[in-house]
Formats: structure tokens, sequence, C-alpha cells
């Protein structure tokens, strides 16, 4: 939360805010993480301020109340733990910091949500997808590279946007990744992504950086004659600079449409592709795990639910007596 912002809350409130953000920022917390919790962390402390309400009087009967009014107000489940998590940090952080005693959020247990299965392609499906692709401009070069990478190794938006040029590895056919919470895993990366990646940074990577460049700076023959910088963004937009991950999912969907693709697609659904096509290989859920950068394996458990479930829908499609 900014400063200014900050600055129309009661000091209490407000020094609870900055040591929130402060220990977020501290714990490697992603920029997307911290800015969910400010906004959701300011809009407690402003309804307990409009009840004159300090940090320290805040108990667990006053969070079923917040929590409870966001309920009847029609937040979702998802909406709600996330609200909780965001709270249970602030007073962690007011509790590590000697300003409470206990943190009243450690006991609220987290609603419970439909476990809705991930969307994913089925591997004809994400062929038909990246073979759409046309390898005919620097946008389109720079998206087939984009796409390929995040389907061979499950890579989220904002891992994707978070490449440079040395995070490829080459010689090694690998690429390094840096995840949440601060986490660099290496990860192999297959043939056609390799391909895609080494085409873009030879005719699409260099006339994107040349238009981005100052009036001062090299011209696109120069700039393809030269080996990139290995500390600049891997992938850069029209303008030259780095994509954002907003990108990624408005150039993914548009790609879908194109390739007619039923449902939406998103960079994530890619992501849940990855995973499940490795478990119907025959990949160990341990591997997936890693692959992904998951913390815990009870998160990657959920593609055995999306196997059990395409068993399950073949059988009934298949078996005269199911």
């Amino acid at each position: 939360m900014s400063d200014e912002r900050a600055s129309t809350l009661p000091d209490g409130w407000a020094g609870a805010l900055k040591l929130c953000g402060e220990d977020l920022r501290r714990r490697g917390s992603a920029a997307a993480t911290r800015r969910a919790y400010a906004a959701d962390v300011e809009a407690f402390a402003r309804w307990c301020a409009d009840r004159r309400l300090a940090p320290e009087e805040v108990d667990v009967r006053t969070l079923r109340r917040y929590l409870g009014a966001a309920s009847e107000a029609g937040a979702a489940p998802s909406s709600l733990a996330r609200r909780l998590a965001s709270l249970r940090s602030l007073f962690a952080s007011l509790r590590e910091h000697g300003l409470i005693a206990q943190s009243p959020a450690d006991l609220i247990s987290y609603p419970k949500r439909a476990k809705s299965l991930p969307t994913v392609l089925t591997g004809g499906q994400a062929q038909q997808l990246l073979d759409g692709i046309p390898a005919d401009t620097p946008l389109h070069l720079r998206d087939r590279a984009l796409f390929e990478l995040a389907y061979a190794c499950g890579l989220r938006a904002s891992e994707l946007t978070g490449l440079d040029v040395g995070d490829i590895d080459h010689d090694g056919e690998q690429v390094r990744v840096h995840g949440k919470g601060s986490r660099t895993r290496m990860l192999p990366v297959g043939e056609p992504a390799q391909a895609a990646i080494a085409d873009y940074l030879m005719r699409g990577r260099p006339r994107l950086q040349a238009s981005g460049a100052p009036a001062s700076g090299a011209s696109a023959a120069g700039a393809s004659a030269s080996a990139p910088d290995p500390r600049t963004p891997l992938f850069l937009s029209r303008s030259g600079r780095r994509l954002a991950s907003g990108d990624v999912r408005r150039r993914l969907r548009g790609w879908a449409i194109r390739t007619r693709q039923a449902g939406r697609v998103y960079p994530h659904v890619l992501r849940h592709s990855f995973a499940t096509h490795l478990l119907d290989g025959g990949a160990d859920l341990r591997v997936i795990q890693e692959l992904l950068g998951h913390a815990s394996i009870s998160t990657t458990q959920v593609y055995t639910r999306v196997e059990s479930a395409r068993l399950r829908s073949a059988y009934a499609r298949s078996h005269p007596r199911a």
C-alpha cells in the first residue's frame, strides 16, 4: 500500500500495514501476492477504523463479523480464503514484532471451497494450438517461442515474463526459472521449444529490441548482428520492453480463438496440460512436483484427480454396461 493512502488511516493501522508489507517483501513473496494482500488488509483496516477499533483490539469475533459481512455481500469462498490468508499475514507480523500476544486469525478455519478439476488440453489440442502460430513476424516468432516454452516446462505467466536471455542454457538444453518464494529450479527444455526459442532469438527478438531502442541506439541491423545481453529480458513487447503477464494472457487467448480451441485457454491451462500429460505418460508425482515448483505434494495431487476423472469418463463412454 502506498504511503499516501496509509496516511489517511489512524497511526496504529498505518504502521501495522507497513510492517506487514515489509515482512512479505523480506520473505520473498511474489509482487502479485503483496499487492493482493495489501488491498485486503487495507480494506480490513478501514473497516476497523470506521468502528474505532485499533489493531490490538481485534479479536476472533471481530474477524468473524468482517468475513461474515463479506460473505453476505457475495464474496466467493476463494475470495474469503485469500482475505483470511492476508489477515493471518497481518497479525503474524504484529505478533512477531511484539505488538500483540497472539493472532486472532489463527483461530479461524479457512472456508471450504468446491474442488473443481483444472482445465487441460488434449495432446492433439496442444499441438493444434502451437502449430497454429506462424513464424512470419517478430511477434509471431516470440509467441511461438513463448507458448512452446510454457507447455514444454509448465511455466506460470509470471515465470515466463521474468526470464532473461541468460536463463536459457542452449548447450545444456535447459532453462533456469525463478519461481514463487524466490525458489529457483532448472528445467529440461524439449526440442520444439528449443528450436522456437533459437528462431526467435535469431529473427524475432533483435527486431523487437531495435523497435524499442532510443534514437542513439543500435539500428535493427546492428541489433541483429550482436548477441543479446544475457541480463536483458528474454521476451520483449512490441515496444522492446519486458513482456507483462497480462500480455501473455491476452496473446494466448487470441491464438486459442484463431486455432478454434473450445473454452477459455489461459497460461495455467498450458501448465495444467503439461502436468497431466506427464502423468499420463507415467511420470512420478514427485517428479511433477519438482518440475512445477510446488512447495507441497498435496498441490500436485490434483492431477491424479484429473487422471481419475478422465478414466471414469472413458469407461462411461466405452463400456456397454457402464
